[in-house]
């Protein structure tokens, strides 16, 4: 039988916005995967402009500015940038500073045309010229409140600066109906238009130099290790597809400790997030997979001529 095991608290936060700046931000004191909604503007971006990334580096062990290079790692730069540095390597800056101004600033050194902003919606000082606001399907912003009661960090109208709103984590199956309650409830103005997204699961399993069918561990027994905010999506998907595993859940950003890895040794078999695969890989040596995410948007066209018809407007500036 699947076995949920808590070894951890779920750490909550994260974001989404843009400009010759780009960036992204959430309402939400809460991570929900926003990294997948970065990877996605620099596969839209990186072939036409010279991209950088710039974020917190959240739970990192170095202070201020950092560029990454080779000698990277999650520790230096937080998981998730090292998780874009090690998918897209020299196909992009990756940069992280607390301080956003700071931080541009020093990137600014490298000659980015376009910069993506992680959790920036917050920093008035930075003014970015183009916003997207992600609400995650389950949670709608317009249906929560301020901290502490609720995630919010900040009034409802905070929205109201977003040229795009994204509801993310969608059901694939998602009718007009319902897609229509959701517009009644954010009532999005003139200005901004509405999007939904939803998660795609890969079919394959991958490590570093090898991958495999995930149909292949359907009379296997496996572990799945989770380190991220939220994994409903991820277990719900699983056992959907009737698979037996057990479930060791880790809060956000788990800093993995010895006694946790011996743990994980033990383990036959370990399936895990992409983002926890970039921290746990070079510790665990057995058989430790990922199950890689795509994002997709109910009308990708559009969106992307947006986002380019408005970058393409800021170049001729």
């Amino acid at each position: 039988m699947k076995k949920e095991t808590n070894l951890g608290l779920d750490y909550q936060i994260k974001p989404f916005m843009f400009r010759y700046l780009v960036g992204k931000e959430h309402l939400e004191f809460r991570t929900q995967k926003q990294q997948d909604a970065c990877e996605y503007l620099i596969h839209l971006l990186k072939a036409d402009y010279k991209v950088a990334t710039l974020s917190r580096g959240y739970k990192r062990k170095t202070k201020g500015f950092q560029l990454a290079d080779k000698n990277a790692t999650a520790e230096t730069i937080g998981d998730e940038p090292f998780q874009f540095y090690s998918k897209f390597k020299n196909e992009i800056l990756v940069a992280v500073d607390a301080n956003r101004c700071d931080g541009i600033q020093s990137l600014l050194h490298e000659n980015p045309e376009v910069i993506l902003l992680d959790d920036a919606y917050q920093h008035r000082k930075v003014k970015a010229g183009f916003n997207i606001m992600l609400t995650t399907y389950n949670n709608l912003f317009v249906h929560d409140m301020l901290l502490p009661t609720g995630d919010l960090r900040e009034p409802k109208k905070g929205a109201n600066r977003a040229n795009v709103i994204v509801v993310t984590k969608c059901p694939e199956d998602i009718t007009e109906a319902q897609k229509q309650d959701i517009v009644k409830a954010i009532k999005p103005k003139t200005n901004q238009t509405l999007f939904f997204s939803s998660i795609v699961y890969s079919r394959k399993l991958k490590t570093l130099n090898n991958e495999i069918e995930l149909k292949s561990l359907k009379d296997k027994e496996f572990t799945l290790v989770t380190g991220i905010a939220d994994a409903s999506p991820l277990v719900n998907y699983l056992k959907s597809q009737d698979f037996n595993f057990e479930h060791l859940i880790f809060g956000d950003h788990h800093d993995f400790s010895s006694k946790e890895i011996e743990v994980l040794q033990s383990k036959k078999l370990i399936i895990t997030t992409e983002k926890d695969f970039m921290r746990l890989n070079k510790r665990v040596k057995n058989n430790l997979y990922y199950l890689p995410i795509e994002v997709k948007l109910n009308d990708q066209e559009m969106f992307e001529r947006l986002i380019k018809n408005y970058l393409s407007t800021v170049k001729q500036q």
